[in-house]
């Protein structure tokens, strides 16, 4: 089986988007149904605010393939990679070597040993040979559109 790719660069965040103020709810939910009378509101966040940190070294890719959905990535959805954040051992990155299309992955370094990991047992680690031309972002965030317009779903 062939590694997937991040197929898609979608672009640089945009320069001082106009913010977007979205309620969030007083009540945390457990993955269920929150109970009507807990329809407090909280406060309004703004979701650029919330997931750049560094507007000119902020990027998205779009994912493809299914080589981190263990990880919770799947193909479709939108890395956001912040250049600035300096990757360490266990982090999930955006990496390329020696001209090969970028790749989201986990890394694990030891002493000068790098390998990229995939979240599914379909896959092997990517070993980087020493020498090896590497470029690597770390990922500060993952969106997935989950709702798709014109979509319900009727129980019962």
């Amino acid at each position: 089986m062939h590694e997937p790719t991040l197929a898609h660069y979608i672009g640089p965040a945009a320069a001082d988007p106009a913010p977007l103020h979205l309620p969030l709810a007083l009540v945390r939910v457990d993955a269920g149904f929150p109970s009507p009378a807990e329809d407090f509101l909280d406060e309004a966040i703004d979701l650029h605010e919330w997931l750049v940190t560094n507007q000119p070294a902020t990027f998205y890719y779009r994912a493809s393939g299914w080589s981190m959905v263990m990880e919770g990535i799947c193909d479709g959805d939108t890395l956001i990679v912040d250049r600035s954040v300096s990757p360490r051992d266990g982090d999930l990155v955006i990496a390329t070597w020696d001209g090969q299309a970028p790749v989201c992955k986990r890394l694990k370094v030891e002493n000068d040993h790098v390998e990229l990991h995939s979240r599914n047992p379909h896959y092997q680690p990517i070993v980087l040979q020493s020498g090896a031309e590497v470029e690597v972002f770390a990922v500060v965030g993952v969106c997935r559109k989950i709702v798709r317009e014109g979509r319900r779903v009727r129980i019962g």
